[in-house]
């Protein structure tokens, strides 16, 4: 019998919110996830213990300290399998980096890490730029005719370009839109299966409406990955680029690479993960200089002070330092990965609390981000939050954007290059305005999009 089951005998559960005997909160949840999360917080506190649905319970962790436990000190007894959120997502990423455990994702993380070292992402930094620049006639043109953009899908075919050239070293320019569509569409898909109690059971019949969606998604993405693999093994080079890696990989005791179906799921998950969080982090971030024109006027003067006239380089991220912290800020009110899943492996106490094993744990960089005693003012935007005198004393697992521990976001370093370089970029040349009486509305998918997308206006400096 281990410590943490004797020492669970004398733990208390979690206090649980309000929730019908039956129904639970399931229906709460579908309707407003990010409502519903902080309704808990609220009625009993940064640890709770939630009816889901009739006899299925989730557990809520807030707390910084909560955090650094579940994702730092004993991680390995938190696995993302087999969590309903990873079965679910299953048909869509298999057993890529997002959803591996153990020693296979060890192994994994270990071989795709190269790709994202420092060296190699500064070498990428000019395809980053690039690719913003080649837009800048085609924004002024936007400008000149005062139309208001989908400046979501921009950034969305931007960035997925970006992760294509970098990671893969392929134009993904002409099918940018089409699977940004097949993205989005799946993302909507998800997030309705997670918040189901029945999805479990009706992913398995294939002739239900959803498992058909996501069947045919999911076909039109593999057409793509296989393609891009046989492509490069036809080219009879593996190349230095994650591609190259991954092609290249051979198992310590077989000596074997990596079967097909390993490899599109490798190459999917670091595809969605290279563009989809800089997407979102790209939209609000403008969102919110719109919004904030001091803070706007800020990121300009230091953007013109700094780059005087030319396009950004990696080499001038450090002096970009107030851009970088309304990055942070961004993130902190807007984190894409807005809940984090984990399944309890053994019994385990968190915050005093009993949590046993099997046991379906849920962390909210959404909510942690906004807990006054770590955020004063919580719900204002004040990027000198981020300042390094202001930021020292903070705890380290209040904020998360990028989770943490051994399995933090392995793009981390990939994502706040881009960020920072390409929002220099267009804040050096445009503002983008915010049509009049438009106020952005969360929408919680599997990431934290703008509801109905997000269209602004550009205009030239």
């Amino acid at each position: 019998m281990t410590g943490a089951t004797i020492s669970m005998k004398q733990r208390p559960d979690p206090p649980s919110p309000r929730a019908n005997p039956l129904l639970g909160t399931a229906g709460r949840l579908r309707q407003d996830p990010l409502g519903c999360l902080q309704q808990f917080v609220d009625e009993a506190g940064p640890a709770c213990k939630y009816r889901f649905f009739a006899h299925w319970w989730g557990y809520l962790f807030v707390h910084p300290e909560h955090n650094k436990h579940i994702l730092q000190d004993n991680y390995k007894n938190f696995t993302k399998l087999p969590h309903p959120t990873f079965l679910l997502l299953y048909p869509l990423v298999g057993k890529g980096l997002l959803s591996n455990d153990g020693d296979s994702w060890l192994r994994q993380r270990r071989l795709a890490q190269p790709a994202f070292h420092r060296g190699q992402i500064q070498e990428m930094g000019k395809i980053m730029i690039a690719a913003a620049e080649k837009r800048f006639s085609r924004w002024e043109q936007s400008a000149r005719s005062g139309n208001l953009v989908h400046f979501d899908r921009e950034m969305m075919e931007m960035t997925l370009e970006i992760a294509g050239r970098t990671l893969f070293s392929v134009d993904l320019t002409g099918e940018a839109r089409e699977v940004g569509t097949v993205f989005g569409r799946l993302n909507e898909i998800f997030v309705k299966l997670v918040v189901s109690p029945i999805s479990l059971y009706t992913m398995r019949i294939p002739f239900w409406p959803s498992t058909r969606s996501v069947a045919r998604d999911v076909g039109a993405l593999d057409r793509l990955i296989y393609a891009m693999i046989n492509d490069r093994r036809a080219s009879g080079e593996a190349g230095s680029d994650l591609m190259g890696m991954l092609l290249s990989a051979r198992d310590e005791d077989t000596g074997e690479g990596m079967d097909e179906k390993q490899l599109r799921d490798e190459v999917i998950t670091l595809l969605i993960a290279g563009h989809e969080t800089t997407t979102l982090l790209l939209t609000w971030f403008f969102y919110c200089l719109g919004r904030y024109p001091e803070i706007e006027e800020r990121v300009h003067d230091e953007v013109d002070t700094t780059l005087n006239g030319r396009l950004p380089t990696v080499e001038d991220i450090p002096n970009l330092v107030f851009t970088r912290q309304v990055i942070d800020e961004t993130m902190r009110l807007f984190p894409p990965a807005y809940a984090l899943s984990r399944w309890c492996a053994e019994d385990d106490v968190i915050g005093g609390f009993a949590t046993p094993a099997s046991a379906v744990i849920s962390l909210s960089p959404f909510i942690t981000h906004r807990m006054p005693e770590f955020w004063p003012r919580p719900n204002e935007f004040d990027p000198d939050r981020f300042s390094q005198a202001n930021k020292q004393d903070r705890h380290r697992f209040a904020y998360i954007p990028f989770g943490a521990g051994p399995r933090q976001c392995i793009g981390e370093g990939f994502a706040l290059t881009e960020s920072v370089l390409v929002a220099a970029a267009i804040a050096q040349r445009f503002r983008l305005r915010i049509p009049d009486g438009y106020v952005a509305q969360l929408d919680p998918q599997i990431t934290l999009h703008p509801k109905g997308g997000m269209q602004l206006q550009f205009e030239p400096r």
